[in-house]
C-alpha cells in the first residue's frame, strides 16, 4: 500500500524534512533504487531530450557496482542523493546499524541529501539524520512499481496532486521502466 499524495498528517510529524519545493519553484523529479546498466541511461537521455534536471536518490551498493553511471547522472546536470547503502527499511532496523548504512551510502552517493528507503523512518532516526542531511521525501508517488497499473492510470490517480512545487517521486529500476517512462510522456505533454 502506499499514498499517491502524502498526507499532510504525516507531514506535520516530520516538520524538516522537505515534502515539496520552495513556492513559486517548478515542479521537481526524483528517481530512487538506481543506479542501473539497464533503465539509467534510458531515463537520462528521455530528460535529455526534454531538457529535465532531476535528483537521482541512489543505492549505495548500486553506485559502488556502476561508478561510471553516477558520474554520468553527475555530467548531465543532475544532483545524486543518498537513498542508503542496501536499501534498509528504518521501521525494521535499528538507528544504529541505519546510521552506519547510510554513512556507507555517502561514501559513493550524496554526504548532503538523504531520502529514506521505502520512505520509512523512525523519529529517533529522523532526530538524528536532520542534523546531518537535508532529508527528502515528496508528496506524489504515482506508483511506477506498482505491477496492477499502468502508466495511464498512474497519470490519471497522480495528475490531480499535482502542484507547481511538488516533488514526484519515480524509480529507476528496469522492473518498472515502461511504467516510468510512459508516465514521463505523460508529464512532459501536460506540464
Amino acid at each position: 500500500m502506499y499514498f499517491v499524495k502524502s498526507p499532510k498528517i504525516i507531514q506535520r510529524l516530520f516538520p524538516k524534512i522537505t515534502w515539496t519545493c520552495e513556492k513559486n519553484h517548478s515542479l521537481h523529479l526524483t528517481f530512487d533504487d538506481g543506479p542501473d546498466p539497464d533503465s539509467t541511461r534510458v531515463i537520462l537521455d528521455f530528460l535529455q531530450q526534454h531538457n529535465i534536471k532531476a535528483t537521482f536518490f541512489c543505492i549505495g551498493q548500486n553506485a559502488e557496482r556502476y561508478p561510471d553511471l553516477i558520474d554520468l547522472i553527475r555530467r548531465s546536470g543532475h544532483t545524486i542523493g543518498n537513498h542508503g547503502y542496501a536499501h534498509l527499511d528504518g521501521w525494521h532496523t535499528s538507528t544504529l546499524d541505519y546510521l552506519r548504512d547510510i554513512e556507507k551510502a555517502a561514501l559513493h552517493t550524496s554526504q548532503q541529501i538523504f531520502r529514506p528507503p521505502y520512505g520509512r523512518i523512525t523519529y529517533a532516526q529522523y532526530r538524528k539524520l536532520i542534523k546531518l542531511y537535508d532529508i527528502v521525501m515528496w508528496d506524489v508517488m504515482p506508483g511506477d512499481f506498482d505491477k496492477r497499473i499502468n502508466a495511464n492510470r498512474m497519470w490519471h490517480s497522480s495528475n490531480k496532486h499535482i502542484a507547481s512545487n511538488s516533488i514526484i517521486v519515480l524509480h529507476d529500476d528496469p522492473t518498472c521502466l515502461d511504467n516510468t517512462l510512459g508516465y514521463l510522456n505523460y508529464l512532459v505533454k501536460t506540464v
